[in-house]
């Protein structure tokens, strides 16, 4: 399968994220392959996949808590293996694991992370207000995030990665486990943190028609290796004429149903965790 480059849309602004050659491999097992990839200064990326493909693996070296086996990438201009300490206040990252504590009220969670993100004393309890605000949140500030719902808790940890203002925020399977309402405000959340911040957005997504609704461009990855890229409309129509999202994504995941051998179990297990907080 060949090497897919991504190359830049027209009119488009110098990459906030450059990869060449970017690889990471556990043992024999190659996670990610030799991918290339530029994505825009503005724009909200999508990257889909099944599960194994890679996608997790590629935001965790963006955002380096995963060092690259061999290529290189950077992030806002810095190198995410030799620049690491300088890429990590240039972005904001919302795992899918749990990333709120519990025990803590909604304004607590927010000030322990702008003390993480060095916020100046200064600004941020207005900081934390102004997240509180825009994520719809200011009624819950003072309860126990233990007592939010799914849909709660997910807005609490986006305005926790955003108190620092990134230049990009990766987010990983955003709206996994919650329902139709709650995920829908989501994606109106994100569209909001464009226009609110200017902030580049990364996310990985299972579902096709949140791709469809939030991402300029989406990148199709399988077995480690960026396959296919671009807007819905480009994808749709190199698959043939009518071909809808769904018969794109399965024309360029064939042979990757199995996914990583061993991984299938953990990746399942990681999904059922995080869908239990919507319930």
């Amino acid at each position: 399968m060949p090497v897919l480059r991504v190359g830049p849309l027209l009119a488009s602004p110098d990459p906030i994220i450059h990869a060449c050659g970017l690889s990471c491999s556990f043992g024999a097992v190659v996670a990610v392959d030799r991918l290339e990839i530029d994505v825009f200064a503005g724009e909200v990326f999508g990257l889909l996949g099944r599960n194994g493909a890679g996608k997790s693996t590629l935001i965790k070296m963006l955002t380096t808590l995963q060092p690259p086996t061999s290529g290189s990438a950077q992030v806002a201009g810095f190198d995410i293996r030799r620049e690491a300490a300088q890429v990590r206040p240039m972005i904001g990252y919302v795992p899918q694991a749990l990333s709120a504590d519990g025990d803590l009220t909604g304004f607590e969670n927010l000030i322990v992370f702008a003390r993480l993100y060095d916020v100046p004393r200064r600004e941020r309890r207005v900081r934390v207000r102004d997240a509180l605000a825009l994520m719809g949140l200011t009624e819950a500030a003072d309860r126990l995030v233990k007592g939010y719902s799914g849909g709660m808790i997910r807005r609490l940890e986006i305005a926790q990665s955003t108190l620092h203002r990134p230049k990009v925020l990766f987010l990983d399977e955003p709206t996994v486990g919650l329902d139709p309402v709650a995920r829908r405000d989501v994606w109106a959340l994100i569209r909001q943190l464009r226009l609110s911040y200017g902030s580049t957005i990364v996310l990985t997504t299972h579902y096709l028609e949140e791709a469809a609704a939030l991402c300029d461009r989406i990148g199709i990855m399988n077995q480690g290796r960026l396959v296919a890229c671009g807007t819905v409309a480009e994808l749709e129509a190199r698959a043939g004429s009518g071909a809808t999202l769904e018969e794109v994504f399965e024309q360029y995941t064939q042979g990757d149903a199995s996914a990583t051998p061993g991984k299938e179990y953990a990746a399942t297990s990681s999904t059922r965790r995080a869908a239990d907080r919507s319930r």
